[in-house]
């Protein structure tokens, strides 16, 4: 499914091309310049909305649609708080993870052991979050990111697996914790 990460990527490389072709070497760097800020902010808010979305659904679903329960997790929980749940300056989600749980924590640790790109994707998350944070906060304007755009770019993409995932890994903890009969 293309996001709108993608098709700002897609624009950029398009734009890009051009301003090759016609040798405007110095509206070439300022294109990139602008689009790696843009990049990394798109999919930084991209991310932050979907998990939003997908928590919300889960709890939701979780709690048998009960409005209560999710209007005070969105707004309590949710609601310009993303960025508090995650420890950007870490190499891992754990702070994300316990916020629901030792269980869950536990389990994410297993799962992230267990498979390496889930937790490459981790990382690359955690990166774009962190990249987020000191462009905001360090002087858009006059801040410069050390990546290219095609290397945000890949982050995103790696990143992607994990804001796919999470909440899949959520059920799948709960179904795990579910006394099953054995015949």
């Amino acid at each position: 499914m293309e996001t709108v990460v993608d098709r700002l990527y897609s624009d950029f490389r398009e734009l890009v091309n051009h301003l090759d072709a016609a040798r405007q070497i110095s509206l070439r760097s300022a294109a990139e310049e602008n689009f790696r800020k843009s990049i990394l902010l798109a999919a930084a808010s991209y991310f932050e909305h979907s998990l939003n979305q997908d928590i919300l659904a889960f709890v939701n679903e979780a709690s048998y649609q009960n409005r209560i329960l999710l209007s005070f997790v969105k707004n309590k929980a949710l609601s310009r708080q993303f960025h508090s749940l995650f420890d950007w300056d870490s190499s891992n989600a754990n702070k994300f993870f316990a916020l629901f749980g030792e269980e869950f924590k536990s389990f994410m640790n297993v799962e992230l052991q267990r498979n390496d790109p889930l937790a490459s994707s981790v990382k690359a998350f955690l990166e774009i979050g962190r990249e987020r944070n000191r462009l905001v906060h360090q002087d858009f304007g006059s801040y410069s990111l050390e990546k290219t755009a095609e290397e945000i770019y890949e982050l995103y993409r790696n990143a992607l697996d994990f804001v796919q995932v999470v909440v899949a890994k959520m059920r799948q903890c709960v179904e795990d914790a579910k006394p099953h009969d054995h015949p």
